[in-house]
């Protein structure tokens, strides 16, 4: 029997041994567990907010000057890709200014912009690349120029025009979608460093639209088939009476150069230049459409900015009406603006 027991007993502690080796080898077998790791982001996001406020004001100054308001607001976002040889770059830039001044009971619009711009990119070279490009530019809101009220002719002496009279003598120049432009574009983007891009699209199809029948004219919209200019009408102020008889858009062909520079000299100083030239192979090919954006950024405080905006804009098929061409003529159009006010950026870089 003490046999039989000690028999037992031995190979009891022998089952024992081999499930404890067992358990041992089991957990030698089991991953560790290891923190995954983030997944890469191929995105880079950066936003850019400002307004900007200007207010002066006289009380018995001998000088003169007249009491006025200013208040304008710019938004640059930007969200660009980039994965091995593939690149998306997307801009959207949103610039609307009011202003308000005695000489004028009324609100005037001093500054509207919306362009969206998108580049798709794929890398033919280290600094050279395929390129698809998509331009978009309007407006927000309808644009006048502001004429003098003529007096009624039983005006009282010392007669001075209300915010109704001012706004009868205005005349219209853009609208929402009046004009917007909208192309396409298909070529090479060069990068010779990081300061400059350069963006040659040989082949850019896209459309100029006039959505406000009454401006057709003044934008270079052709007439539709079976009309001439001859039946155009116009009111007092230049208007067209009957605008449907041109079309609401044109479509271009032609070839387009973008040119875009980022200068940052320190974390308080840094500007930005674009300049977009089309040349449309269908109507007077050599006629070049010009737009030509500047800005420059002089952080004064750590939310506070001085900046400087110019743009440049020619097109041929534009008419400016002033007193000496009220039927309008070509110009040049310039526009510059020195501000102060607020600026906020958000920056969020991929990982």
């Amino acid at each position: 029997m003490l046999s039989l027991s000690v028999a037992v007993v031995a190979g009891a502690q022998n089952n024992l041994q081999d499930l404890a080796s067992q358990a041992a080898a089991a957990v030698a077998q089991t991953p560790e567990n290891v923190a995954s790791a983030p997944k890469p982001s191929f995105w880079s996001h950066n936003v850019k907010v400002q307004a900007n406020f200007a207010q002066t004001s006289y009380s018995n100054w001998a000088k003169g000057g007249l009491d006025n308001i200013a208040l304008t607001g710019y938004t640059d976002l930007n969200a660009d890709y980039e994965k091995d040889n593939i690149t998306w770059k997307n801009r959207l830039q949103l610039d609307y200014g009011v202003l308000y001044s005695d000489d004028k009971p009324v609100l005037q619009k001093n500054r509207d912009m919306i362009l969206l711009e998108s580049t798709f990119g794929f890398k033919a070279a280290k600094r050279l690349s395929y390129s698809a490009t998509f331009t978009f530019m309007n407006q927000f809101s309808k644009g006048y120029n502001y004429g003098s009220p003529s007096a009624p002719a039983d005006a009282p002496e010392g007669w001075e025009p209300s915010s109704k009279d001012w706004k009868a003598a205005r005349n219209l120049k853009s609208d929402f979608f009046a004009p917007a432009n909208i192309t396409l574009g298909l070529g090479l983007e060069w990068t010779p460093n990081d300061l400059l891009t350069i963006n040659f699209s040989p082949f850019t199809g896209g459309f100029t639209v006039v959505g406000n029948s009454k401006l057709r004219a003044n934008y270079g919209m052709e007439l539709h088939p079976g009309h001439d200019e001859s039946e155009a009408i116009k009111d007092a102020k230049g208007l067209l009476v009957n605008g449907y008889i041109y079309r609401a858009a044109r479509f271009e062909f032609g070839a387009q150069i973008k040119l875009t520079g980022n200068v940052k000299v320190n974390d308080n100083f840094e500007g930005a230049t674009q300049l977009i030239m089309f040349s449309d192979y269908l109507h007077n090919f050599g006629n070049t459409r010009v737009n030509w954006d500047n800005r420059l950024d002089w952080k004064l405080a750590r939310y506070f900015t001085l900046n400087i905006t110019t743009s440049l804009v020619y097109d041929d098929t534009v008419r400016i009406s002033t007193n000496k061409h009220p039927e309008g003529h070509q110009a040049v159009q310039i526009y510059e603006a020195l501000q102060f006010g607020f600026t906020y950026t958000f920056t969020s870089k991929k990982k």
